[in-house]
């Protein structure tokens, strides 16, 4: 059996920026041992699985530790492969994921998606937090992930974690974020737990940052850059209960997966 596999550098326009994102094209659903296999040992933080259906895609993702429930990166990733590749002449593209229904809109030479808003609360800063940012930030607020506010930029990328530490937190990951010299805000993510130390661009953390920024420095708009060693470039829209997350993205290659006789037993999955 062999599986169409592109990976695409999303949230930039250059080659080698932002974050690469696995893309498998399936005909069906294979076991989750063996997505998870792939995913494992595609080695990203993210792992898109395709399907296309009428006028639509099932789509899921994976680390390669385990399967998410919302991702970002890869999902900027797939519609690239969809909109340049699958169906050029779209502009506009459906998945039906774990997350409810997504849309990816072609908006000039950008990819605008429309992905639910998840605010944090605020609370208490966990000990393995704090032990592990070895650092006292502003505020806590939590999500799906936690999300630690500081004041500086500089104080943001300073950072070096003790991974082990984080991955004792409950949350699937860390976000840090502080206000931005040239953007609105800035962020990291870690995710130790889901075998993602630092992710480089991750979109569904947009989904607790924007509501906060939104609200912080009012205003809907929104310029983000996430400050890994890769860097990533975020337009951001908050819109109450949803948020969009606009990018670039670039193909880096396409090639294909040999699956041998004994990992190609498929079920389908209503």
């Amino acid at each position: 059996m062999k599986i169409p596999l592109f990976q695409v550098d999303a949230f930039t326009g250059r080659l080698f920026g932002g974050n690469p994102a696995a893309v498998c094209l399936l005909e069906s659903w294979l076991d989750d041992h063996v997505l998870q296999s792939i995913a494992t040992e595609n080695n990203l933080s993210e792992t898109a699985f395709l399907i296309p259906r009428e006028g639509c895609y099932d789509l899921r993702w994976f680390t390669p530790k385990a399967e998410i429930d919302l991702a970002g990166h890869p999902t900027l990733a797939a519609a690239h492969v969809v909109f340049e590749l699958l169906e050029p002449g779209l502009s506009r593209v459906r998945f039906l994921s774990p997350s409810g229904p997504l849309t990816v809109t072609k908006e000039e030479d950008r990819l605008a998606m429309d992905f639910p808003s998840r605010p944090g609360k605020p609370c208490p800063p966990p000990e393995p937090l704090l032990r592990g940012l070895k650092a006292v930030p502003k505020e806590v607020l939590l999500a799906r992930d936690h999300l630690a506010v500081f004041e500086t930029e500089d104080q943001v990328l300073a950072l070096s974690p003790d991974m082990a530490a984080l991955s004792e937190l409950d949350s699937m990951a860390v976000i840090v974020t502080a206000p931005g010299r040239e953007v609105d805000f800035v962020s990291r993510f870690f995710a130790p737990k889901m075998g993602i130390p630092e992710d480089p661009v991750t979109g569904s953390a947009h989904c607790t940052l924007i509501p906060y920024w939104s609200e912080r420095l009012g205003k809907k708009e929104l310029r983000a850059r996430q400050v890994s060693e890769r860097i990533g470039e975020l337009w951001c829209r908050d819109q109450g209960e949803r948020v969009t997350i606009s990018g670039q993205a670039v193909l880096f290659l396409e090639g294909q997966i040999h699956l041998g006789p004994s990992l190609t037993h498929q079920e389908e999955i209503s």
